[in-house]
């Protein structure tokens, strides 16, 4: 059992079990949080959500939940305005807030939960849902530092949790490790793509693509090697990669420099996103 799973609550209330919802919930039992601790809230939970919280002695939509020492809101951002009022009668003095809702501000959630006090902005990304994930994770200043470690050791059960000195991140956070994962898609299209210009089956083509990506993903999951180290090792001067590498890297119409620009992108959406 991992060594912050002293700091998993005794008591916690997950509020949607959709994909990212349920995944989490896997992950707190697999880091040694008790079943028994746990409600799910979900007026329309899957076949699958149902089974599971039925296997595993999970309670499941109770009439009177009792306030727990976490409250975890994974619904979707525009059901918090209809769930509000359901959402106070499971707060107590004590109940630390986790929220996952995208584009909706620590204010946001205060002004909609008049009950709330602690409260945690994190946001996930899609490979959270198999233990990999990245996420990034503000806190109000009622937190104290027991609940930030609680919080830490719900969200680091699905991958790694990087703690931002000020909710005004969450927003580059979102467009760098929140939206990256379709970045990362697209460029195993684009180098499908390639491939298959460069004369190759298309579907082997794909298949190469893939392999590739998620192989060099690996690579440096397992190194401790920078980046930069990691490409440089890759490149033998005047070699294949090296031309390709000066193609991608040409300024300002490089890898970099669209990089740079889809991330500004993102991170403008999300801010006009949030309230």
């Amino acid at each position: 059992m991992p060594a912050h799973a002293q700091h998993l609550p005794s008591s916690l209330i997950l509020v949607g079990a959709g994909k990212m919802g349920g995944s989490m919930l896997e992950g707190w039992l697999k880091v040694g949080m008790k079943a028994s601790g746990v409600t799910v809230i979900d007026p329309r939970p899957s076949e699958e959500m149902t089974r599971f919280c039925s296997e595993k002695g999970i309670a499941l939509n109770p009439a009177n939940p009792s306030p727990a020492d976490v409250l975890v809101l994974a619904i979707k951002p525009q059901m918090l305005e209809d769930a509000a009022p359901a959402l106070n009668t499971y707060l107590g003095p004590q109940t630390l807030i986790i929220s996952i809702l995208a584009g909706k501000t620590i204010g946001n959630l205060k002004a909609r939960l008049p009950a709330a006090s602690a409260i945690v902005r994190a946001m996930p990304n899609l490979p959270a849902s198999i233990g990999r994930g990245a996420t990034g994770a503000a806190t109000n200043a009622e937190v104290s530092e027991e609940q930030r470690l609680m919080a830490d050791a719900l969200l680091s059960s699905n991958g790694i949790v990087e703690w931002l000195p000020s909710e005004d991140l969450v927003d580059a956070v979102t467009a760098l490790s929140g939206s990256g994962p379709a970045y990362v898609f697209h460029l195993v299209e684009c180098l499908a793509e390639a491939g298959a210009a460069a004369g190759l089956p298309p579907d082997l083509a794909q298949r190469l693509a893939r392999a590739t990506v998620t192989g060099a993903g690996e690579l440096l999951f397992q190194s401790d090697l920078p980046p930069a180290t990691l490409r440089q090792n890759v490149t033998s001067p005047g070699g294949t990669t090296a031309a390709a590498l000066e193609v991608l890297t040409r300024d300002p119409d490089g890898l970099k420099g669209l990089m740079r620009e889809a991330v500004a992108a993102a991170k403008r959406r999300a801010e006009e996103l949030a309230g």
